[in-house]
């Protein structure tokens, strides 16, 4: 069995008995004695107090005796550090894997007790999702704020501009907040970028092995490329990536064993071209490095600690090797491949950081639900992967509050701890610049979104029961 450090076996230790302060919007809500990382980068300052009233940061300070007034609730955060919530620009959210039923407040409560405060959902059915969406805006539900971006090209797919721009319409009116578009033709995208920006739609572009690469994403304005394929691919060597002539696209046992070699066919000067181009058209970059992890240490994904407590039977079941279920393709995986990913990660974080060092727009998303990664779990490791490929603790933090917002478009009311700002905001049982760990679920003392205080650990032994439960089942 593989061994993990001390740090998670203990991590339950941290969670302090469960206070008595209700989950709703309080008129004023302090909380007292913390460090604070703002998220835009700057160092931790304090200690500071921060007055919550309703749902908005109203003032942030320096902690003196009796120079905030008492709140209705109040939080002692001596020895905490405090930062905004964490925004996950590519979550799913799932009531079932593989057909096999699964709670939707499994994820949801996964989320929350992670720090994740917004969530960019990619994909969800949307009528189905909207009815969350707006109990979570009313705080009747404990859930992070959700942004749904339909899938663009759903059955039947648009096959010209004309039919693109009334798909972009149609998703429209049934209230999207934006695109999710993947393997798509070129024209057809170029009309469903017109269309998408004319209705003051965002788009994602979950790029394949496709017809399009980051180069149709600069000239038609995609808000964000997702993963990875696509900005490669853009800069290849010899113009198309050296494939085998078995080699199919549609066994996922194939598309991502050769996956992982082509980021060692770019021309670094090509690649450099796009990275500019990116720059310069303002397409920002969601890389969720952690939801191919597995491909580079299949033994480290399938024995994460939190499993054994955690980790709900329907998405064990997903996770199982079965070419019917996307993302489940470990069939014949060699030591061979997980070299070659090793490398793939290597070239591909080196890019990552230098489209940062070049003013691109990096977010933070996790993809879990998919090839080992649970919810909220997916995303903590995510900002450790950032820091793997040489970001600072602050640029990360920043990649996952103001960045996040920033690529949703609300730079200015979220991904900050400024006064003025909705109250998304995070309460850590340690300092995240010193061991970003300390982010995972049970290190979370207190998730506040929207002004609403949710316990973290009590979060977590919720599900841990909906797991038991479901396990005895």
């Amino acid at each position: 069995m593989f061994r993990w450090p001390v740090f998670f076996l203990a991590a339950a230790l941290w969670a302090q008995p469960a206070p008595s302060i209700p989950s709703q919007r309080h008129a004023r809500l302090v909380i007292r004695n913390a460090m604070v990382v703002e998220g835009n980068g700057t160092p931790a300052a304090g200690p500071k107090d921060l007055v919550i009233e309703n749902s908005r940061i109203a003032r942030i300070e320096a902690s003196r005796p009796a120079s905030v007034p008492k709140g209705d609730v109040e939080i002692d955060a001596t020895g905490k550090y405090v930062i905004p919530g964490l925004i996950n620009l590519h979550g799913h959210v799932q009531d079932e894997r593989a057909r096999v039923p699964m709670p939707v407040d499994y994820c949801l409560k996964l989320w929350l007790s992670a720090g994740i405060t917004t969530v960019r959902d990619l994909g969800s059915e949307l009528e189905k999702t909207k009815a969350l969406r707006d109990k979570s805006l009313e705080g009747t539900v404990a859930a992070p704020r959700l942004f749904l971006y339909p899938v663009f090209g759903h059955s039947p797919a648009p096959r010209n501009a004309g039919e693109a721009a009334a798909r972009v319409r149609e998703l429209k009116e049934k209230g999207a907040d934006g695109l999710k578009f993947l393997g798509t033709y070129r024209d057809v995208m170029q009309a469903m970028l017109i269309e998408a920006h004319a209705q003051g739609l965002r788009a994602a572009h979950h790029t394949g092995v496709e017809e399009t690469n980051a180069w149709d994403d600069i000239a038609s304005g995609t808000t964000s490329i997702e993963h990875w394929y696509g900005i490669p691919d853009a800069a290849l060597r010899d113009g198309v990536q050296s494939f085998p002539a078995t080699y199919n696209s549609t066994h996922e046992t194939d598309r991502f064993r050769y996956a992982g070699r082509l980021w060692r066919e770019t021309d670094s000067d090509k690649l450099l071209k796009v990275l500019d181009g990116m720059v310069k058209a303002n397409v920002a970059w969601d890389p969720t490095l952690n939801i191919y992890e597995a491909s580079r240490d299949l033994q480290r994904a399938q024995n994460q600690p939190w499993f054994r407590e955690y980790l709900h039977p329907a998405l064990e079941k997903f996770f199982e090797p079965n070419l019917k279920n996307h993302g489940s393709f470990f069939f014949g995986w060699t030591t061979a491949d997980e070299v070659f990913w090793k490398e793939n990660y290597r070239i591909w974080m080196a890019a990552l950081r230098e489209f940062g060092r070049r003013g691109g727009v990096i977010g933070t998303g996790e993809d879990a639900g998919y090839i080992y990664q649970m919810y909220g779990y997916g995303l903590i490791r995510e900002l450790e992967l950032h820091q793997e490929a040489g970001f600072h603790p602050l640029q990360v933090i920043q990649h996952a509050t103001s960045n996040g917002a920033r690529i949703l478009g609300l730079e200015s009311s979220i991904g900050r701890l400024r006064a003025g700002w909705l109250a998304d905001l995070i309460v850590v049982n340690g300092n995240p610049l010193e061991n970003l760990k300390v982010l995972y679920p049970g290190g979370v003392e207190w998730t506040i979104k929207d002004g609403i205080p949710y316990h973290g650990p009590t979060l977590l032994e919720e599900v841990k029961k909906m797991v038991s439960a479901a396990r005895g089942k």
